[in-house]
């Protein structure tokens, strides 16, 4: 399928006024996924504001539909925005897939809070301990999904062997990778390394119906060794926030670079441009989208809190996607009935 496109258009509801750069850069990517075929898009959010965001021929490609309350702010406490959710954009777009009146749910504002306030909506899958936050990142081999990216910072065992049970599915149904490479984070390859939840969750995962390769280190993860990666929200919270300053600072060290380095190396990286632009793209986070909160009753889609127009695109066609694929029926059928398995539940 070309680009990774739904072979249908699902409907998708948009938080336009969540995220830094909303709502211009949200309502800009929404009208670019609904302009490019990939699905119906629902801009939720203060009328008023969106339609100075555009004009009104590019905002024809869209619905909206009109939440004149406050936005959740970035740094609200997830239960205040939970309690008055009916009266904001980001409760109203995730009441739109409970109400089944959208197939899934866009978001890049307080992530904190739409973990809530979709908790509280839709519900969790039959079976389903606890959700957890999917994020693909982009190595140079090819996407990593890395889960949970911080909606549990304290986990049980059991919780990562269900995150390694939903990282399969998501992996299979969306990612289209037929078996799944399913690895634990921890700071040593031996099943003994490592603290008491990275020991204990390695012997559930290795009983459990998964290519399970077992322990997997830091520097594994952007190395192709494995295409999932299961470890606690503090910890993945902490590897997806160092990746992303990690990269952030040698792009800027390798501009000052070529900037104090005088016409002859300015030159040079103009020549090599070109031959670096592939690897530029296949690192570029925006490609992706964001990341799915798996485990819920709906398709949400939590993207960066700065994201732009381009990631709002990619972020409606991962859920668009999610949705024609069948991702929650999936994710309920291995929690459910695990593949070959016999394990208790």
């Amino acid at each position: 399928m070309s680009d990774n496109q739904p072979r249908s258009k699902s409907r998708i509801a948009v938080d336009a006024m969540g995220g830094d750069n909303a709502p211009q850069e949200i309502v800009a990517g929404a009208v670019q996924a609904a302009n490019d075929g990939i699905a119906e898009v629902v801009l939720v959010g203060d009328r008023s504001v969106i339609e100075t965001c555009a004009t009104a021929k590019e905002l024809a490609a869209v619905e909206i539909v009109d939440v004149r309350g406050q936005p959740v702010a970035m740094d609200e406490h997830a239960a205040q925005a939970a309690r008055r959710a009916d009266q904001t954009s980001l409760g109203v777009a995730v009441n739109l897939v409970r109400d089944g009146k959208a197939a899934a749910v866009v978001s890049a504002g307080n992530t904190g809070a739409f973990h809530a306030i979709a908790l509280l909506s839709l519900g969790r899958i039959r079976g389903v301990k606890r959700p957890a936050i999917a994020t693909v990142l982009p190595a140079p081999t090819g996407p990593v999904l890395l889960l949970d990216a911080g909606a549990n910072v304290d986990c049980k065992p059991e919780y990562l062997l269900q995150f390694g049970l939903m990282g399969d599915a998501y992996a299979r149904t969306v990612m289209a990778i037929a078996r799944p490479r399913v690895g634990v984070l921890s700071i040593g390859e031996e099943a003994t390394k490592g603290n008491a939840l990275a020991v204990a969750a390695h012997e559930l995962l290795a009983k459990a119906p998964l290519h399970f390769i077992g322990n997997v280190e830091g520097k594994d993860i952007m190395s192709g060794a494995t295409d999932v990666v299961v470890t606690d929200g503090f910890v993945g919270n902490v590897v997806l926030k160092f990746g992303e300053g990690m990269f952030t600072q040698l792009f800027a060290l390798l501009r000052e670079s070529i900037m104090s380095s005088g016409i002859l190396g300015r030159v040079g990286a103009i020549m090599l441009r070109r031959a670096l632009r592939p690897l530029g793209e296949r690192l570029n986070w925006e490609r992706y989208g964001g990341a799915p909160l798996l485990g819920l009753q709906g398709i949400c889609i939590v993207t960066h809190g700065r994201a732009k127009a381009l990631a709002i695109r990619n972020s409606v066609r991962a859920a668009a996607v999610a949705v024609e694929r069948g991702l929650v029926k999936a994710i309920a059928d291995e929690i459910a009935h695990p593949r070959e398995s016999g394990l208790s539940r």
